[in-house]
């Protein structure tokens, strides 16, 4: 799986207005909902057990909230970006800058595993996290993420 097969330009939010966990979750579930037609009730229901199951949060500014979603046919990933960082109960107990919503199809374990393994590599380099912090635009960010992902092919 390859990172253009989940993320694109108009899946992307250059920052994020929320000041709290659960006003990334609100304000990223009304992304989805608007831009997929998705509910959103469902979808912050959705990541709100997740992340009160063990935060999505994992370090160096990153998180992935996820989960699978009935109704789904394909998988939706958004890229959230907050400038100034939100406690979201990351392992290393910094502010996180980076938010990644994974929705896959309820039945497709495996999508939703490689998504996540795919999302997780592309994020991992810290040359990218802090260049993305630095952008200004969405196309910027979509191609600072999209040229990571080539030079790692």
């Amino acid at each position: 799986m390859k990172i253009t097969d989940l993320i694109s330009n108009d899946s992307i939010i250059l920052d994020l207005k929320a000041n709290s966990k659960q006003q990334v979750l609100e304000e990223i579930s009304n992304f989805v909902s608007v831009n997929s037609n998705l509910n959103e009730k469902k979808v912050l229901e959705l990541l709100s057990e997740r992340e009160n199951v063990c935060s999505t949060a994992i370090d160096e500014g990153v998180a992935i909230p996820h989960g699978k979603l009935s109704g789904l046919n394909k998988i939706i990933c958004v890229v959230a970006r907050s400038s100034k960082g939100i406690d979201f109960d990351s392992l290393d107990e910094k502010p996180t800058h980076i938010f990644i919503l994974i929705l896959s199809p309820e039945n497709s374990s495996k999508l939703h595993i490689q998504a996540l393994s795919t999302i997780s590599k592309v994020f991992r380099n810290p040359e990218l996290r802090e260049n993305l912090l630095k952008s200004n635009s969405i196309d910027e960010i979509y191609n600072l993420i999209i040229g990571k992902n080539d030079s790692q092919n």
